[in-house]
């Protein structure tokens, strides 16, 4: 599944500047496609959705420190394949026999948890980063459900093509069932309000 910019800024916390600024600087580049639009993977919204969780506490520079060390102990695989959070001072690797200082302390096993990256948090500009997992109440977002493409809560329906359905008025929220069986009117509320977040976002672009 590719991302496109504006659906990959709401879902990571990133804005479309950071995501421009952190392509042309290699602390990330798209999977899909960089030129001449960028497209990313579901990998690449969890590795940026991490940076902009972690970019709160810390500074960019650490964050490419450790990204830089990353490589030194050999783990070079996509960002998101680990789970990385912040102490407020350093960036920590997360592995399943404890945790890594990556920064200041280099190689110095601690202690800490992924869950934050995922829930709500606010980020380094006071704005509110929406839950990753949840997006809207009625709205998911599964790995492999549709490649992490947002759909309706318990089905594979994207949100967007209920957002379409509504768009010009002559279908109403009520009556999104009718097409989509399992779509409620507030699931179909919800996929137009996220829609619409989406589409703001392209249009200020």
């Amino acid at each position: 599944m590719a991302f496109p910019t504006e659906l990959t800024a709401i879902l990571s916390g990133a804005s479309t500047g950071q995501l421009a600024n952190w392509r042309t600087t290699d602390l990330i580049r798209p999977e899909i496609q960089d030129r001449p639009k960028a497209l990313y993977s579901f990998r690449d919204v969890l590795a940026l959705r991490t940076f902009v969780h972690l970019r709160k506490d810390v500074s960019l520079q650490k964050i490419r420190v450790a990204m830089r060390n990353l490589r030194d102990y050999d783990l070079t695989d996509h960002p998101s394949t680990y789970k990385l959070v912040s102490d407020q001072r350093s960036v920590i690797l997360l592995q399943d026999d404890g945790a890594t200082d990556l920064v200041l302390k280099k190689g110095q096993r601690l202690l800490g948890s992924m869950d934050d990256v995922f829930a709500p948090f606010t980020n380094l500009q006071g704005q509110n980063v929406i839950d990753f997992r949840r997006p809207r109440p009625n709205l998911e977002v599964r790995e492999r459900r549709l490649g992490g493409w947002p759909t309706i809560s318990g089905t594979r329906v994207p949100y967007d093509t209920v957002a379409l359905l509504l768009r010009d008025g002559t279908v109403g929220p009520e009556e999104a069932s009718n097409y989509y069986p399992r779509v409620s009117p507030a699931a179909a509320m919800d996929a137009t309000d996220f829609d619409e977040a989406v589409r703001r976002l392209r249009s200020a672009g």
